[in-house]
């Protein structure tokens, strides 16, 4: 199982920047992208499908057998108990109006339990990697989640999910504010949660997330040495809260949201 998982990420690492490049070819076109919008700050392009259809090409050809959840096309059945979960571009609200804070989401678990994961940002050519038990990545150099005992720090990066009450994360924030904290926003919930296993922030709080947006993240702020709430295997249909935090500071960040997500 570790060599299949070992050859399972370097596949996705690869993939994860070939489906980057891809990306950026129409991030340097954006006037000719086709924009829908799915809802409130929610919104998906031509460069989202096309994509996403590139990575489940090349999935279906190395892995047939293969399972596949994504966010803008239907999911595949598989027969391995192995399932990709993918997030073509992470970050659309940012990419589509020429904001380099954008990423390619890549995960694999299997029989529920996640065992590799991928987020690569194109902007900057970093690429944060995992495998279960092989510990946390940026290409290739080991990384490891925040070790402040205080909130006072560095930053939590905060979520925004319109699946559920926006009062809820404002009240995180205050708390946040009033502990002497600051939050860190950049509309990419999986590279903020990458940002967590590369210790660049304290910790991450959203309420609801998509299994194709926190799945590869978690599994790297685990392979980093911090803590997440709650146990992953519970996602991928649903989606979940997420907390995630380095050790020292994982307790404190967890109290800011104990009342406001009704914990």
């Amino acid at each position: 199982m570790t060599s299949d998982n070992n050859a399972r990420e370097h596949f996705a690492i690869d993939l994860a920047r070939r489906a980057g490049e891809l990306g950026l070819k129409y991030f340097r076109d954006l006037d000719s992208l086709t924009i829908e919008s799915k809802g409130h700050q929610d919104m998906v392009s031509q460069a989202d499908r096309e994509v996403e259809l590139f990575i489940r090409a090349a999935m279906k050809a190395a892995y047939p057998g293969d399972g596949v959840v994504g966010e803008e096309h239907a999911s595949i059945t598989g027969s391995t108990g192995h399932v990709w979960v993918i997030d073509p571009i992470d970050g659309t609200a940012n990419f589509v109006r020429g904001i380099p804070a954008w990423c390619v989401v890549i995960a694999c678990a299997k029989d529920g339990d996640t065992v590799v994961g991928v987020i690569h940002e194109p902007s900057t050519g970093e690429t944060f990697h995992c495998r279960k038990g092989g510990g946390a990545f940026l290409n290739g150099k080991l990384i490891k989640a925040s070790a402040a005992t205080s909130l006072t720090e560095g930053s939590v990066g905060t979520g925004f999910s319109n699946r559920v009450d926006i009062q809820n994360v404002v009240t995180v924030i205050r708390s946040l504010i009033d502990e002497g904290g600051v939050f860190f926003r950049n509309a990419s919930g999986a590279l903020m949660l990458a940002y967590v296993a590369a210790g660049r922030l304290l910790g991450y709080v959203e309420e609801h997330m998509n299994a194709w947006d926190c799945l590869a993240g978690m599994l790297l702020v685990e392979e980093a040495g911090g803590t997440i709430v709650p146990d992953p295997r519970t996602v991928l249909e649903k989606g979940t809260l997420v907390i995630c935090a380095g050790n020292g500071v994982f307790a404190p960040v967890r109290d800011l949201c104990v009342e406001p997500f009704k914990l």
